[in-house]
């Protein structure tokens, strides 16, 4: 293997995650924050995607260390009640990401394509046809096609994303000021709001355990391997920051008005009117590998979640069965498969409700995710018994997942406020 295709195997899993944690959510909390905030606040995506970076990086840290998956070794360590409390959550969430990712990708296709006299009739039947064709894409291909897939949609999103933003570029000199000085425009309003939605939006919530589950498809199994998942989640949230960056530099140009089916019509059309009918299409093609990315990686990854938690909750399995090679969660397991159906059909449901709403129900339960998370990383990670000395947090790795905790905590308990 020469060493450029030891790159591309390297940040293979990291790419993944990245294109599964950015999607529509980000696309118009990006736009729209820098619609209303400018430039000023890219300061908050970078720190966003550290924040995400740190979470990741304690997933793979307790899974190659201990050689089980942190739905395991929180069912180990913490009891089966861990995974009973995870379950009914992991099912609502189910749920509300599957109908949000099936009306982003309807709402995309509709501003592409408005073949129906009524946005919300494209945004269903599109929507539908989306999921439809990620399932047989994810269930008859397997991990092979669905790590290419993915790949090409993100390679799409990222360098569409990027050469719309360098065509609107603002200036070197604002940029890295908003990148290196950290403000909040019209803090007393709803800049805050918005700063908080940003830093918090940035790379996924719950889906950031499929980490875990990919690097074993990738054989990445040992403790030798950390340092490769180091360097594959790096550059997995550097494209994820300079996605959400451009989104914002993208935002900065325009005036965004609606919500709901027409938002992405009305930016496509705004751009249109600046950079001409070329800009138009490539902003709506990135938009849809985004959007499709987020569907294919969430079609393949929330079942590996699903099983994991069921397994570990209605089966009595001490530590070293649940550490048996036979009993670890695999895409051929039934389960597996009968989860993925479900996430691509009973979702189609909620495709009867609004767009916005589907959106902010998935990122509503979303957010309450990553407080938990946190306190799971910290109390696993931190035990030199549990993990092992050699790996166990050291003190800036504590003080970064506490910062992860009490900002999650304050944003959950703004979002409820608000």
């Amino acid at each position: 293997m020469d060493k450029f295709s030891r790159y591309l195997k390297i940040i293979g899993p990291g790419m993944l995650t990245a294109a599964t944690g950015v999607g529509a959510g980000d696309l118009a909390t990006g736009s729209f924050a820098g619609s209303m905030l400018g430039t000023a606040i890219l300061w908050a995506v970078i720190v966003g995607a550290y924040m995400k970076f740190v979470v990741t990086e304690g997933i793979a840290r307790w899974q190659l260390a201990t050689g089980t998956t942190l739905l395991e070794g929180m069912t180990i360590h913490l009891g089966r009640g861990a995974a009973w409390i995870f379950l009914p959550y992991l099912l609502l969430f189910s749920y509300f990401i599957g109908t949000a990712m099936m009306s982003a990708c309807g709402v995309t296709l509709h501003a592409m394509f408005p073949v129906f006299d009524n946005a919300v009739d494209g945004k269903i039947y599109f929507g539908i046809a989306s999921s439809l064709i990620g399932l047989v894409m994810v269930y008859k291909g397997g991990y092979p096609v669905f790590e290419k897939s993915m790949h090409v949609c993100a390679g799409v999103m990222f360098l569409s994303s990027v050469i719309t933003a360098g065509l609107l570029w603002p200036g070197t000199e604002v940029v890295l000021r908003g990148i290196l000085i950290p403000t909040i425009p019209d803090f007393s309003g709803e800049g805050l709001i918005w700063t908080i939605a940003l830093i918090g939006g940035v790379g996924g919530t719950v889906t950031v355990l499929s980490y875990g589950y990919w690097i074993r498809e990738e054989g990445r199994l040992e403790s030798k391997d950390l340092p490769d998942c180091k360097i594959d989640l790096a550059v997995g949230y550097i494209m994820t920051a300079i996605f959400c960056s451009s989104m914002v530099i993208i935002g900065n140009n325009l005036t965004l008005e609606g919500e709901g089916v027409t938002l992405l019509v009305r930016l496509s059309d705004q751009l249109g009117n600046q950079l001409g009918p070329a800009g138009k299409w490539l902003f709506l093609v990135g938009s849809f590998g985004a959007v499709f990315s987020s569907l294919l990686g969430v079609w393949q990854s929330i079942p590996y979640i699903f099983a994991d938690t069921w397994m570990l909750a209605t089966r009595k399995m001490n530590a070293e069965t649940i550490r048996s090679n036979s009993q670890r969660v695999n895409s051929n397991q039934s389960v597996y498969r009968l989860y993925m159906v479900l996430i691509a059909i009973v979702p189609m449901l909620g495709l009867f409700t609004s767009f916005q709403q589907a959106q902010k129900l998935y990122t509503v339960t979303g957010a309450y995710f990553f407080p938990l998370l946190a306190i799971v990383l910290l109390l696993l990670n931190s035990r030199g018994k549990w993990i092992g000395e050699k790996f166990k947090y050291g003190l800036t790795s504590i003080i970064s997942l506490v910062v992860v905790l009490l900002f999650f905590l304050w944003a959950t308990a703004m979002n409820v406020q608000t």
